[in-house]
């Protein structure tokens, strides 16, 4: 059983600093990667299970 961490807080109101926007592009990658990567592990059939492709699970998040 998976489970997705709902506790992030996503973005920074009020902070748009070139570092911030940074950072939220690094945090934004990092987790379409993981998605990505606990995707790749799911069979074909697991992903029809959750209405996804082989391409939607390996281009998710680009």
């Amino acid at each position: 059983m998976s489970a997705i961490d709902t506790n992030r807080v996503l973005g920074r109101a009020g902070h748009t600093s070139p570092f911030s926007k940074l950072i939220d592009a690094v945090v934004a990658w990092n987790d379409a990667r993981v998605t990505r990567n606990a995707l790749a592990k799911l069979s074909d059939r697991e992903l029809s299970d959750i209405g996804l492709t082989r391409y939607d699970a390996e281009h998710m998040g680009l």
